[in-house]
This record gives structure tokens, sequence and C-alpha cells, in this order.
């Protein structure tokens, strides 16, 4: 079997820029993860390092870049576009777990092989890490090493609320909780009076995450919309014309 930390190719943009003295590397200052995650609490210097043992690699929508069960040798974190992660049932069927926006750091909560699949919503570009190089590095920067951790710790909570979601919530508290998740994890267009989503998944990815069918998501969608809570539009655009009464709509029992 290969080894967790086994040594794979880096695989480096033709004009690689390193940081000048004190600023950070000409790519990470446009990349819209340089806020949030792992790189928003790094230097200068530590962000450097980071850029220069990590691969900039891009994927179309629907391409599955991590297999269940293949050989965990990297992580990835979301630079750009939304990916979903799942699992595989017995039968062949998928439950997707999670979706990750920029920013996302993807695998750390792992053993020897990854135990779920990742696959792009729509054209994601993302920043790899292989983790022999990625464990030379935090014993340089014990800053790094403490936040990689805090992600990790992250999954797990991700994880124990998914289970929240599925086990106790009613349908109607799942779609508002999913909004909810959905507002504080993406770049939403704020108003005086509402947020706007665009949601690249579409409503069968909704439902699988959920657990509901397709059809009781869109029932629940339109009960919103008749309520006044929430407006649709085109290209998967969701107007929430309350954040308040969307959060308590999500915690009724």
């Amino acid at each position: 079997m290969t080894s967790l930390f086994s040594e794979r190719p880096a695989i480096f943009p033709e004009n690689c820029f390193f940081a000048a003295e004190g600023g950070d590397p000409p790519v990470c200052q446009i990349c819209r993860a340089r806020g949030s995650g792992v790189c928003s609490v790094l230097s200068p210097e530590e962000l450097s390092a980071l850029y220069q043992v990590s691969e900039r690699i891009s994927f179309p929508p629907g391409h599955i870049f991590i297999e269940e069960g293949t050989d965990a040798w990297c992580f990835y974190n979301v630079t750009q576009g939304t990916v979903k992660l799942f699992r595989s049932l017995p039968d062949g069927r998928r439950q997707i777990t999670g979706f990750g926006s920029p920013g996302c750091f993807i695998g750390l909560a792992v053993t020897e092989t990854y135990g779920f699949g990742a696959e792009t919503v729509e054209a994601v570009t993302l920043c790899r890490f292989s983790r022999k190089k990625l464990e030379t590095l935090v014993n340089r920067f014990p800053q790094l090493e403490r936040r990689l951790l805090n992600e990790a710790s992250h999954e797990l909570v991700l994880a124990q609320d998914q289970m929240l979601l599925l086990g106790r919530k009613t349908a109607r508290e799942r779609v508002a909780s999913f909004l909810l998740t959905r507002i504080a994890a993406d770049d939403c267009e704020h108003t005086q009076d509402s947020i706007v989503l665009h949601l690249p998944m579409t409503r069968a990815d909704i439902a699988d995450y959920l657990g509901l069918t397709i059809e009781t998501v869109s029932r629940t969608l339109s009960r919103m919309r008749q309520d006044g809570l929430i407006r649709t539009g085109a290209d998967r655009m969701i107007e929430i014309r309350s954040r308040e009464r969307l959060r308590t709509l999500s915690l009724e029992g």
C-alpha cells in the first residue's frame, strides 16, 4: 500500500511568481480564499512558503477529483467555485455530505485513504498540497499547524450538524438551515432589505444533502415564497427577504 505521505510530483504554473519580501505572492493577493480558511491567519512569509509547495489546478463541472477509498496523499483548498462531498452506499447510491466553497480545506480528517469522494459542482480552482510537503512546512510554522487543527475540528462539527439535520429536523427546518449555511459560506449580494444567493447546486443535490426528495424541496421553497420569506429567480437565484425569520424557522421544533 502506498504510504500516507508518499511523494507525488508537484506541478507548478509555468510562470510561478513568489512574494517580494514582506508581501503576499501575486496569485494569493487576488485569490478569493485569501481572507478565509487556512490562509486568512498566515503572515506573508508563511503564505509564500505555503504557495511554494502548492499546485494550482482547475477542473470543469462534474469532475471527481477525490475518489472514495483511494490513497489520501494530499489536501485541497478551494479557491474558486463549489464542490460537493459524498459517500457511496453499497447499492451504488450516493449521499451528499457537504458542500465546499472558497476557503474550504478538504481532506484533513482522513487516515491512509479518503473516506469520501469529492466532485465539482461548477468550474473550480483548487490549491493542492502533498501531505509530506505540508507536514514539513507545519514544523516550520506552528501557526499553520494550529490553523489546520482548527479546520479538522471544524470538519467534525459539520458532521455533527449534518447528523442533527437529518435526524431531528423537519423538511422546512432543513431547507431553512441549508439556506443559512449558504449565506455564511458564499459571497452574497446584500441589499438594505434582503440577501441574494446564487446556488450553483441543483435541486437534486440539495435534496440528496438534506435527505429529502426533489419534490419536497420544491414544495418547501414554494411555501417559503408564498409566505414572502424568499423570492426565486433565474440561474438558481434565491433572495432571502428576512434572515431573522429564516433563522427562526430553522430552529422550530
